[in-house]
């Protein structure tokens, strides 16, 4: 993870442990969850924080900063009814030009609509 002015951009892992698999069910869900993050860094006298390093991100209800909900792509793409063409078409990008140049494009264009909802 790292961060872009003041968002959070990363890579999460759901652990398969009894609460992940609660977590794995909402997002298939398309249930909205928010994150939290904690960390450690210093305060200054202004109240801004320097040196933040995050030690874990946690999935609650009411997330810890406005708008802290993250995109779900690859349940989106796993949900999706056109996911089987998804594959075909990634599978044979390995082996035909055309076809890696349609994935790009479709990846980006699945991306940016993601950002639209």
């Amino acid at each position: 993870m790292y961060m872009n002015e003041n968002s959070g951009i990363g890579k999460l892992k759901i652990l398969p442990t009894p609460m992940g698999k609660i977590v794995e069910t909402l997002l298939l869900s398309e249930v909205k969850l928010g994150v939290s993050s904690r960390g450690s860094g210093n305060v200054n006298e202004s109240g801004g924080v320097s040196d933040f390093e995050i030690v874990t991100v946690d999935i609650v209800a009411q997330p810890s900063a406005p708008n802290a909900y993250p995109k779900a792509i690859y349940e989106r793409v796993m949900n999706d009814r056109r996911r089987n063409a998804i594959w075909d078409v990634a599978s044979a990008s390995n082996y035909d030009n055309k076809a890696q140049k349609y994935l790009k494009e479709e990846v980006l264009r699945f991306i940016n609509n993601l950002n639209k909802n």
